[in-house]
Parts: C-alpha cells; sequence; structure tokens
C-alpha cells in the first residue's frame, strides 16, 4: 500500500491506494490562510502537520488493514512558500505563501548582479518566488533573518516532521529561484543574491528517490507494519501531472484550482522569462516542463459568488443560461482577474481586478459571466506564452476544481479551439501523483516503467466553432483593458 499526502492551499487532501493503483480511501482536513495587509498571505505550518495527523487517522479509521500494511509516502506541496527554521527545527515565523505580493522590491534588486540570474534560474523574479521572500524578510525582520537554519518549501517541511530529514526534490526546488534548473543543482552563484549559503538548503533528491523514513514515534502510532519509507515527491502541479501520467512532451494540462495553471513537459530545459512563463524540472529524472501560473482563478468565482450572494452551482447555471445567447455575451461586461495581482503573462504585483463596460442593465448572471469569461482568458494567455517557445503538445486534461464544470470546459474548449479532456480520479491527481512516486520505493514491482502512465479519460470536450470568433473578440478588448488599467495601477495600490 501507497499512500500520498496533497498539501493544499486549503486543504490536505490524502489517499491510500494499492499496486493496482485503485484509491482505497481518501481524507482531506481543511486550512487556513492569514492576509495581515493587502497583498500578504501567509499560514501557520502547524496546521500543515495537524491536518496531516487527522488524515492518516481518517484513513486508518476507513481501511486499518490496508493501511497498517504501507511501504511508502509521496508528499505534494504549494509551491514558493518560505517556511523558515532555526537550528532546533523550531518554526521561526508564519510560511509566506506562493500568492504573497508584498516582495515586488526585492525582485528588482535579486536581479541586479553581475551575472545573468535567469539564463541559470530559467525564470523571471517574481514576488510569489521563495528567493524574494527571504530579501524581504532581511530587509524588514532582520532578527528573523539571522536566526535561519534552513529555508524548506511547505510539504518539505511536512517531511521534516515526519521524518526528521532535510531533503526537497527538484520541481519543487525550481520554484526557489536558487536551482540551476538546466543542471538540476542548488547554485551558489543565486542563492548568494539572498544572501544564503548552501548549508541553508535542504538536500536535493529525485521525486521518486527515497529521503527517509517515518518517525518510529510516528510509526508506532499508527501501527505500520513496515518502515514507512518517505520519497521525494513533487510540486503542487508537477505531482497532478504525474498523476495524470503526463511526462511527456506531447501531453499538458490546465489547471482551474487556486490558480490556473497551464503545464506541459519537455525533453530538454526551455524558457521564455520575457512572459514571465515557469521552467522547471519536473519530478522524474531528466524531464523538464514549462508552466504559465495567474495568481486567481477558481477563487474569483468564489469571490463572486459571496459578493452576489449566491452559490457556486446556481452561478454557473446563471452564466452557462447567460452563454448560450450571443446577444449576451456581446453585450457583456468584462473582468481583469487579478485580485492578488499577476504572474503569466505580465510579472505585475501591482495590478487589480476590476470590471470594464458596467451599464444599467448589468445584472448579477453579466457579473458572473464576466468573471467565468475573465478567468479563461487569463488561460489563454498562458497557452500564448508557452506556444511561443514550445508548441509540441496535443492533449490536454483539465484538473482542479473547476474541472467539474462541463459549462466551463467547454468555454475554454471554444476559447482555445482544442479539445480538452477530464480524467478519471482528476480530484486526486496530485496526491495519485506522489502516490506513484512512492511505488518506485516498491522492491516487489519489476516493470517500473509502468508506474505513471496515462490515467483513463472520462469525457472530451470539443470547440463550439459557433462561439469562437466572438470569443477572440472579445479576448483582444479584454488585453487593451489590462494595458489601460497598467498605466494606473500602482497609483492606485497606496
Amino acid at each position: 500500500m501507497f499512500i500520498g499526502i496533497d498539501l493544499g492551499t486549503s486543504s490536505v487532501k490524502m489517499i491510500l491506494i494499492d499496486k493496482k493503483q485503485n484509491i482505497l480511501a481518501s481524507a482531506n482536513a481543511n486550512l487556513t490562510t492569514q492576509s495581515p495587509k493587502d497583498g500578504f498571505s501567509e499560514q501557520n505550518p502547524k496546521e500543515w502537520v495537524d491536518a496531516t495527523i487527522e488524515c492518516l487517522e481518517a484513513i486508518k479509521i476507513k481501511k486499518p488493514k490496508e493501511f497498517c500494511e504501507t511501504i511508502s509516502i509521496g508528499i505534494s506541496g504549494h509551491m514558493h512558500g518560505a517556511t523558515l527554521i532555526d537550528k532546533d527545527g523550531n518554526v521561526i515565523r508564519p510560511c509566506i505563501l506562493w500568492n504573497d505580493t508584498r516582495s515586488y522590491q526585492e525582485c528588482l534588486e535579486f536581479e541586479k548582479q553581475n551575472f545573468d540570474v535567469r539564463s541559470i534560474s530559467g525564470n523571471i523574479t517574481m514576488p510569489g518566488f521563495t528567493a524574494p521572500k527571504i530579501n524581504w524578510i532581511k530587509k524588514n525582520e532582520k532578527e528573523n533573518f539571522y536566526k535561519i537554519f534552513k529555508v524548506l518549501l511547505p510539504k518539505d517541511y511536512l517531511r521534516f516532521v515526519l521524518t526528521g530529514e532535510y531533503f526537497s526534490e527538484m520541481s519543487d526546488a525550481s520554484g526557489t529561484l536558487w536551482l540551476d534548473v538546466k543542471k538540476r543543482k542548488w547554485s551558489n552563484q543565486l542563492l548568494s543574491c539572498s544572501f544564503l549559503e548552501e548549508k541553508h538548503m535542504p538536500d536535493l533528491v529525485e521525486g521518486n528517490e527515497q529521503t527517509g523514513f517515518l518517525k518510529k514515534e510516528l510509526k508506532n502510532k499508527f501501527n505500520f507494519n513496515n518502515n514507512v519509507k518517505v520519497v521525494g515527491g513533487a510540486g503542487d502541479n508537477a505531482a497532478a501531472a504525474t498523476g495524470m501520467g503526463i511526462t511527456r512532451h506531447n501531453q499538458s494540462f490546465i489547471s482551474l484550482g487556486t490558480s490556473g495553471v497551464f503545464f506541459t513537459p519537455t525533453d530538454n530545459f526551455l524558457s521564455n522569462t520575457g512572459d514571465a512563463v515557469h521552467s522547471f524540472c519536473h519530478c522524474l529524472p531528466n524531464k523538464w516542463h514549462l508552466m504559465s501560473v495567474m495568481l486567481s482563478a477558481s477563487n474569483c468565482l468564489d469571490w463572486i459568488c459571496a459578493v452576489t450572494n449566491t452559490s457556486i452551482s446556481d452561478t454557473l447555471n446563471n452564466v452557462m443560461s447567460f452563454y448560450n445567447d450571443k446577444t449576451s455575451i456581446k453585450n457583456s461586461s468584462y473582468f481583469l482577474p487579478y485580485l492578488s495581482g499577476e504572474r503569466t503573462p505580465h510579472n505585475d504585483p501591482h495590478i487589480r481586478g476590476s470590471f470594464h463596460s458596467i451599464k444599467t442593465t448589468t445584472n448579477a448572471a453579466d457579473l458572473q459571466y464576466a468573471v467565468i469569461e475573465g478567468v479563461s482568458f487569463g488561460i489563454l494567455d498562458g497557452v500564448n506564452s508557452i506556444l511561443k517557445v514550445n508548441n509540441n503538445f496535443d492533449n490536454i486534461f483539465m484538473v482542479g476544481g473547476g474541472s467539474k464544470s462541463s459549462f466551463w470546459i467547454e468555454l475554454l474548449a471554444s476559447l482555445l479551439n482544442r479539445k480538452l479532456s477530464v480524467c478519471d480520479q482528476s480530484e486526486f491527481s496530485a496526491a495519485l501523483g506522489v502516490s506513484r512516486l512512492a511505488m518506485y520505493q516498491d522492491d516487489t514491482i519489476d516493470n517500473k516503467e509502468n508506474i505513471v502512465s496515462e490515467i483513463k479519460i472520462s469525457k472530451t470536450y470539443q470547440p463550439n466553432e459557433d462561439n469562437i470568433d466572438l470569443l477572440l473578440k472579445r479576448y483582444s478588448i479584454w488585453k487593451d483593458l489590462y494595458k489601460s488599467n497598467n498605466k494606473t495601477s500602482q497609483n492606485l495600490n497606496i
């Protein structure tokens, strides 16, 4: 048996699978996020640990016999978070999360070096990445900075609690800005930009390699029969890709989660820093991937539901009815989905969300449609940014909470003018991905090449030719709205 832990922004999800990759049991526990100021986003790492223990206990109750036969564990986690550990293994301050934008000034300073930072990191310096967060801490919280013994990513802190070991793996480490992504190793040059050394970093492994064993007290607490191994795991999107079997260059996926992601593997290191495309290692050896990220995707839907006091299901029904009337679409409002700034393609921490072309006839359904359409336009921005350097992908799969909406997928298929597919078990794709990585540590599995196979497609969506031209015309106007807003966005954030 194998356990996959997915440490998400809003919850911890966990699954137990057998050798045939059947999901025997699942559990989840909610997490909270704190925003002490506009642009700040933090979490208490203790919540990650408590939620993980809660999920382990829940799965043990559901499948006690199978649970106790667990061989290995894989961990996925939301990327970029700065979890600071002192020499006694204690957390110094709350973890600064991936969607925190406070360190925009430090990003400018980080790249002012006598060498090309981007050519080594493969990425443009953004506030969401780990490195500029540390630079902000050095400038604003000197006492905390000088306590740093290790800087850990969220899942790697959870690993430390479970095993007592300091490890990370290539996909997650790529999002720190301290990794030489092409060479798959820490860069002393990049670390020096944050006034750190390699001693402050965890050791690096590939995602399917062992990083230690579950602590004896945890093994005894849960009555595991084996010395449970813990593997490197993966950053959340690389884990989701592995869960769907997306490791080849002709595959890709779109995630409509809290953030919006377009992900496609590559056989070699590629980058497009001009459009703020992420160039990362994949979680399996000798593989890389390109990724576009928009900071606000399904949380825009959550936001408009709260504002209009409408459930998600009712909102999607309203939007579907609205979309079926071309006249309504032509006259609809526009929405820029930048509730907490944006990454791809703008790298703009100052821009914020906004509605445009609101009229006396604008109603809740109009605003709800504008939000869904605006997020979809953001996804198209990301796809177009990656197309500039890589056009090898044919198959696009859908994951994330938004993938449960058939209407939304149909809208995206038309906008992208591409076939989109939904996979079985896509809700657990990240947890399944790291469960698969954990399977590599089972010595009784002979053909390990078959562990990461493409999972079954449950439904395929084709573009609606009738709406493509209309959507692309609106997309062109939407892009102009960003250009106009960009001129005043910094003045609005006082």
